[in-house]
């Protein structure tokens, strides 16, 4: 079990464009996405992206059940290993919600995202996988795949008056582990 450093919003390499995998399942490959998941755990995030610990690929990982105490009143989002993604929204709504990230620790925001996607990829292994999703688990999907293009969510805020410290906003949270 390795446990990487995340990088923290200021930090250069967060802004570069990611390249695709061009090779599956290898022994580099399967190590990389056991570190992030790893990684993931240990932080109590809902999802990672390789630029988060430095590494310029299109690979993220997420998912959450019911012990992370960082999300404990969303609903699940199956862990899935996803590479070289290409996300389409389905439909023009969109909503604005809560979230953090792991690389700027300790803040929240409102980010508008679109309801309802379609994401497809390949797996660890180079297996197609497309799917739909929408609500928390769309809104986990995009925030990761925004990491391979260089964009933190603050980035997409429209109004930072609904942007602050996770323990002022949310002070019944103040105990757990934050981002």
């Amino acid at each position: 079990m390795t446990i990487h450093s995340i990088l923290k919003m200021g930090e250069a390499r967060l802004l570069r464009v990611a390249r695709p995998v061009q090779e599956f399942d290898t022994p580099e490959l399967r190590q990389l996405v056991q570190d992030m998941l790893d990684t993931m755990r240990h932080a109590q995030g809902a999802g990672l992206a390789a630029p988060q610990i430095g590494v310029d690929l299109q690979v993220v990982v997420f998912g959450s059940d019911s012990a992370n105490p960082r999300y404990p009143d969303r609903p699940l989002v199956p862990f899935t290993v996803l590479i070289n993604p290409v996300v389409t929204p389905l439909g023009p709504e969109t909503a604005l919600d809560w979230e953090g990230c792991l690389s700027v620790p300790g803040l929240r925001g409102k980010v508008p995202r679109w309801l309802r996607i379609r994401y497809t990829g390949v797996d660890l292994h180079g297996g197609a996988i497309d799917r739909e999703a929408e609500g928390f688990h769309a809104r986990v999907v995009q925030h990761e795949c925004d990491h391979l293009a260089g964009i933190l969510y603050p980035m997409r805020m429209q109004d930072f008056t609904q942007f602050g410290f996770t323990e002022v906003l949310f002070p019944d949270m103040a105990s757990v582990q934050e981002d």
